[in-house]
C-alpha cells in the first residue's frame, strides 16, 4: 500500500538550501519524489514549493514528518499533506483563536484592567504548556475578573488584533466553499463580533458571567476545553457532510492537542514546543494564511 502526499514547504527564507534539505530527507526514506512547483505570496512575502511524493510505508509518515521538521532552516518549513486531503471538494478549517487567530491572549487584555496581568500570563504560559489542568486555569484566571465593570470587555474588544494573514485564509477558504469554524478558551463577549465581521460557519467561546453591569469572576456553564475542541470538530464536520480525513485543525497550545490530533492534518501556530513536537505541521512565522498554501486552498 503506498501514500500519495505533498511535501509542501512555506517560509520567507524559502532557499535552495532548505528545498535541498528536503529532497534529501525524502530521498532517504525512499520516498519518490516528482512534478516540484514554485510559487510566491506577494502580499506576505511567503514563498512555497511543493512535491509530490509517494510513499510505500504508509506507517512511517509520522517518522518521516519528524525527520523532515527536524532537517528544516530557521525561515521554512514543510508540511506531508495527503493528497487526498488538498484535492478534496470540502474541507472543514477549525482554529484555536488566542494567539492563532487573533495575536493576543484575551484573558491577560481583562486582567491588565484589574492590574494582574503579568500573574495572570504566568498561568496561561503554564496552561499552555500543559503544565495545568486548562478548567482549573481558566477559573483561577477569570476569578481576578470579579468586579470589573463589562464595559472593559468593549475595551478589550477593540484592542484584539487578528493575526496576519487570518482575514485572508477565512476569505481564501470561504470563496472556494470550504467550511471556517473557531473554538476557542476565550470569551464569546470577544470572539462574537470577530466571527460575525470574518463569516465564520461555526465558534463558540466561553460565556463571562455579568450581573449589575459587572463581572463576577465567573463563566457561565462547561468550559470550552482540549476535550470540547475535539467535540465540535467532529460535530461540525459530520453536520457538513465533511470526512474527518477532509480537515484541518489549527492551534498553538496544549489545550488544542485532541482537535490537532482528531484532524485530517493537525497544524502548530507559533506553537509551545510540546505541540510542534507532535502536530502534524508547524508554521513557525506569524502569517497564518500559510494554512491556504498546506491545505491547497
Amino acid at each position: 500500500m503506498t501514500s500519495n502526499l505533498a511535501a509542501v514547504s512555506y517560509g520567507v527564507k524559502l532557499s535552495p538550501d532548505s528545498l535541498e534539505g528536503v529532497h534529501k530527507v525524502l530521498a532517504d526514506a525512499g520516498a519518490e519524489v516528482s512534478a516540484e512547483s514554485h510559487s510566491g505570496d506577494d502580499r506576505f512575502g511567503v514563498f512555497t514549493s511543493e512535491l509530490n511524493v509517494r510513499l510505500d510505508s504508509p506507517a512511517a509518515l509520522s517518522n518521516l514528518r519528524r525527520r523532515v521538521a527536524e532537517a528544516a532552516v530557521e525561515g521554512a518549513d514543510t508540511a506531508l499533506v495527503p493528497a487526498s486531503l488538498r484535492q478534496a471538494g470540502r474541507k472543514l478549517l477549525i482554529m484555536d483563536v488566542d494567539s492563532t487567530l487573533i495575536q493576543q491572549e484575551v484573558i491577560e487584555l481583562l486582567a491588565a484592567y484589574a492590574g494582574k496581568r503579568e500573574e495572570v500570563a504566568a498561568v496561561t504560559e503554564a496552561a499552555m504548556r500543559g503544565e495545568l489542568d486548562f478548567a482549573q486555569s481558566l477559573h483561577a484566571r477569570v476569578a481576578v475578573l470579579a468586579g470589573l465593570p463589562a464595559d472593559v470587555v468593549n475595551s478589550v474588544r477593540d484592542e484584539v488584533r487578528l493575526s496576519l494573514g487570518a482575514a485572508e485564509l477565512v476569505a481564501a477558504f470561504k470563496a472556494a466553499g470550504h467550511v471556517v469554524a473557531v473554538v476557542s478558551g476565550g470569551f464569546n463577549q470577544i470572539l462574537g463580533p470577530i466571527a460575525e465581521d470574518l463569516g465564520l460557519d461555526y465558534w463558540i467561546a466561553n460565556e463571562l458571567e455579568i450581573v449589575d453591569g459587572a463581572l463576577t469572576g465567573k463563566v457561565l456553564g462547561a468550559v470550552i476545553d482540549r476535550a470540547a475542541k475535539e467535540k465540535y470538530l467532529r460535530q461540525w464536520a459530520a453536520a457538513e457532510g465533511i470526512e474527518l480525513a477532509h480537515t484541518i485543525a489549527v492551534g498553538d497550545g496544549a489545550n488544542d492537542l485532541d482537535m490537532l490530533g482528531a484532524a485530517g492534518i493537525g497544524v502548530a501556530f507559533n506553537a509551545k514546543p510540546a505541540v510542534r513536537a507532535v502536530a502534524d505541521a508547524a508554521i513557525n512565522m506569524p502569517y497564518l494564511d500559510a494554512v491556504r498554501h498546506i491545505a491547497n486552498v
